[in-house]
């Protein structure tokens, strides 16, 4: 006698939403293999058996259980594309996207639920701005609220290390701050998951540092909007004219914070320029970018509103610039696939995670609230790994 199929008893609905809650189109998912049967599963007409449902988790990377639900979760936050283009609605969000964005909302639960549990007070974000506020005015306020000095901007050495300050004075003022992996520095620059306790920014760390540090002014930005949205490095022009007003409102709050009016100005490189000239010359654009350990488009960016330059000047710059990152990116994967590099796992969880999430994170664990097994799940860690992350948390070995 044949042995009988076993049936999965899942309602289409939680199919659906956990296919679209992944990223996925329906006909992706159905030239899977083993998972042709996908369109029929979610018109009810047929029900998947246990092992094609495995399939299925693993694909979306959901636990079994979630596909047993009566209901469609609220756990899955939707939130705004920015890089939405008029006419077109919004841009396909990747599966890799829609994973890393899944992942952050996460982590921001888990984060609440020890500091609870700890007892400790949960961090809030008490600055707010509208679209109606000066972007200089703003941008000033911004550098007020993370306490950051011009000496201590200037102190910082190099790109990594001026990121890496922005990213710690970021994290003290509330925000969690996480690093994305695995998605196409094309498809987005950042995200902001805005919410007035513990809000969560996330960059693309397929960017270069000076790109990477923009991205975090500007998602900051957009948190002071009480803006959740993904976001792109450039701004075209060819988006909604809502879409384009925020995103050149968080691109100038994050040009004033970077650079202050005053500071840029008495500049000596800045000084000594031809007054009245629009041109700039590229040794003296690459000389600010490193004083301020930023890209050199967003010198250029800050030349252009300050009535240092022209708009045919800075979109003739911001053109070549990209043109040349392109080109980056390229030699940078090219580089990367010709190397093996041995992974240093405890010091890959900072920089995906940051320092505000892993102290949460021990904690607890200090205080024997919850196991090593939990700290292990939470940094997506294997527990020999631990003992190195407590040693770069407490400065005994260097990040």
């Amino acid at each position: 006698m044949a042995k009988k199929t076993v049936r999965a008893l899942v309602k289409p609905e939680i199919l659906i939403w956990a296919r679209e809650s992944a990223g996925f189109e329906l006909n992706e998912v159905a030239t899977s293999s083993g998972l042709s049967k996908a369109p029929e599963w979610e018109a009810g007409e047929l029900q998947p058996t246990i092992n094609q449902l495995r399939t299925l988790a693993r694909k979306y990377r959901r636990p079994l259980a979630v596909f047993y639900l009566q209901e469609k979760p609220t756990d899955f936050q939707v939130i705004s594309d920015f890089r939405r283009l008029p006419g077109d609605g919004m841009q396909r969000v990747s599966p890799q996207l829609h994973l890393q964005i899944r992942a952050a909302q996460e982590r921001r639960e888990i984060a609440l639920d020890l500091l609870r549990e700890i007892g400790d007070k949960i961090p809030e974000l008490s600055m707010s701005a509208t679209l109606n506020d000066n972007p200089e005015t703003v941008g000033a306020k911004v550098r007020n609220y993370l306490r950051i000095t011009d000496t201590e901007q200037r102190a910082w050495q190099g790109n990594r290390e001026a990121f890496n300050g922005w990213r710690i004075l970021i994290e003290k003022a509330g925000v969690l701050v996480f690093q994305m992996d695995a998605v196409d520095s094309n498809e987005a620059s950042g995200f902001a998951i805005s919410n007035t306790k513990l809000p969560v920014i996330s960059v693309n760390r397929a960017d270069a540092p000076p790109r990477r540090t923009f991205s975090l002014l500007h998602e900051f930005a957009h948190l002071l909007l009480a803006e959740s949205g993904v976001s792109e490095f450039y701004v075209e022009d060819n988006r909604s004219s809502e879409i384009q007003n925020i995103e050149v409102w968080c691109n100038a709050v994050a040009a004033a914070a970077f650079f202050p009016r005053t500071m840029f100005l008495r500049e000596e490189i800045v000084q000594k320029h031809e007054q009245g000239n629009m041109i700039w010359a590229e040794d003296d654009i690459e000389a600010l970018a490193a004083v301020f350990s930023m890209s050199r488009v967003s010198i250029v960016r800050r030349l252009l509103t300050l009535g240092l330059t022209n708009q045919r000047f800075y979109k003739t710059k911001e053109k070549e610039y990209a043109e040349e990152y392109v080109g980056f990116l390229k030699s940078k994967k090219d580089s990367y696939e010709d190397k093996k590099f041995r992974r240093n796992m405890p010091r890959e969880a900072f920089s995906l995670l940051g320092k505000s999430f892993i102290r949460m994170v021990l904690t607890p664990y200090h205080s024997d609230r919850i196991t090593l097994r939990d700290v292990s799940a939470y940094l997506n860690l294997k527990t020999k790994h631990i003992p190195m992350v407590e040693q770069i948390l407490s400065g005994k070995v260097d990040q």
